[in-house]
Formats: structure tokens, sequence, C-alpha cells
């Protein structure tokens, strides 16, 4: 199936190009979450139409992530959580946490854009987490977890 990327798509290509790819994974999320349409001939002539508008959209997409990124980077996040005594958590500190005790420190984050490769933290300490903001900016968080008193 061949069709046009409305958006940049990691690991697949940039907006406008024209790539081969599987029927399933186009007609089952890259069409209906709107990053992509078939490539017929009308699509692309519709496509040509609304080029500049769309890579308007995405410089705008790609500059207010740049610029959370400013705003993220180096920002330290604090959650507290019962502990046993060496530090290991009655439960865990998964992403929805993370999210939430963020928000509640006034940084806009949602739970989709935390990157944690090793899994929710089950130990009290100091740890980094990716954000992923645009498909080509990343952001460094720091979560310092605490035993709640």
């Amino acid at each position: 199936m061949e069709i046009i990327l409305l958006k940049k798509v990691a690991n697949l290509g940039n907006l406008g190009e024209k790539i081969d790819i599987r029927a399933g994974y186009g007609r089952n999320y890259l069409i209906p979450k709107g990053y992509a349409v078939p490539a017929t001939a009308d699509n692309l002539k519709h496509f040509e139409e609304r080029r500049a508008e769309l890579e308007q959209q995405a410089a705008e997409a790609y500059a207010i992530a740049d610029e959370r990124r400013e705003t993220l980077d180096g920002r330290s996040v604090t959650v507290a959580r019962k502990a046993g005594d060496e530090g290991r958590l009655f439960g865990s500190v998964g992403a929805a946490d993370i999210a939430e005790a963020a928000t509640a420190m006034g940084i806009k984050l949602s739970k989709q854009e935390l990157r944690l490769p090793t899994g929710p933290f089950r130990a009290t300490g100091h740890y980094e987490v990716g954000v992923h903001l645009h498909p080509e900016i990343n952001a460094t968080l720091k979560i310092e977890i605490v035993p709640a008193s």
C-alpha cells in the first residue's frame, strides 16, 4: 500500500514523502490517526495544494516542542510514596504517577510523553526520565522518589 505522510513519523519518513508500507499498518494506524492518506491521484493533488499549510503546522509543532524542552530540561519532580526501611516502595511509581506529580507542580506533562525503558520505579532515589515531545525532540526530567511520612 502506498501512502503520503501528512506528518513526520519516527522510523518511517517525513512530511510529504510517498512510501510503500504494509496495508494493515496504513489502514489501521496511520490513516485513522491522521498521519497519512492513501497515495491516489486525487490525494496527491490535494496534498500539493495543502503542502504549505502542513509545513507551517509542522514548524509550529516543532517550535512548541522545543520551547517545552527548554522548560523541562533539568527540572526536578518529587514523588512521595510509602516505603519500607530499606527504601523499597510499597507498590511502584510509573508514568501516570510522574505525570500527576509534574502537573501538580505546574509542569504540563502527559503520561504518553514519558519514557521508562526499565519500567516503573520500585525504590526510593534519584532517577532521570526521558520525555518524548516531538519525533525530533526529547528532554530529560529528574525524578526524586522520597518516602512519605
